[in-house]
């Protein structure tokens, strides 16, 4: 099970909005790499300036607002005649990109530790790899779970909102982010798998 798969209804909530933008001459790029940058700028922000617990309620509002973002750069592209090669590039790399930043500012907030926020970062990069690798071995591109881009982006999401509301973290929390670590390599594990379980049942037949 993974948010994801949740992905069809929040697309049909988006879907009038998305006609609007395509009617304006907005394109599926634009948008990425929008999100991309103000994700970025954020996520940077937050770790450079040392933001106070306040400031991280940011994140759970812009976690919301980037995945409808990404949503719409996805439907402005296979429903308007948007796709490009470029905009393949742009989608994985900048998802990584956005991902890490929004993470990093985790590293400054106790009990968790800084090396493991970078495990995760590196990680959920290593999990999406492996997923957009599934049409190179004649799969299609895996999203599997249990720790998908949604599903991290709920997590990261909700501990941006309890550490917004004050509440201090438990002791037992630093257990959390290796936690993580675990579940993103279970799903690039298994994003690796059902690539290859996939690609041979296309050969077979």
């Amino acid at each position: 099970m993974s948010i994801y798969q949740l992905k069809p209804r929040f697309q049909a909530l988006l879907r009038p909005l998305v006609q609007r933008l395509a009617q304006a001459g907005v394109t599926a790029n634009q948008v990425t790499v929008l999100a991309c940058a103000v994700s970025v700028a954020l996520g940077l922000g937050l770790y450079a300036a040392a933001a106070p617990a306040w400031a991280y309620g940011l994140i759970p509002l812009w976690m919301l607002l980037r995945m409808a973002l990404n949503a719409v750069d996805g439907m402005l592209a296979r429903e308007h005649g948007q796709q490009t090669a470029l905009g393949a590039f742009l989608n994985e790399l900048t998802d990584v990109v956005s991902d890490a930043a929004l993470y990093l500012p985790f590293a400054l907030v106790a009990p968790f530790s800084g090396l493991w926020v970078g495990v995760v970062i590196v990680l959920a990069g290593l999990s999406e790899f492996a997923g957009a690798l599934g049409p190179t071995v004649g799969a299609s591109r895996r999203y599997d779970g249990p720790l998908g881009k949604s599903d991290r982006a709920f997590v990261f999401g909700a501990l941006g909102l309890y550490v917004a509301l004050g509440g201090p973290l438990p002791g037992w929390s630093s257990a959390l982010m290796p936690l993580l670590a675990a579940l993103i390599a279970w799903t690039t594990v298994r994003r690796i798998r059902q690539a290859l379980i996939e690609a041979a049942s296309h050969s077979r037949r």
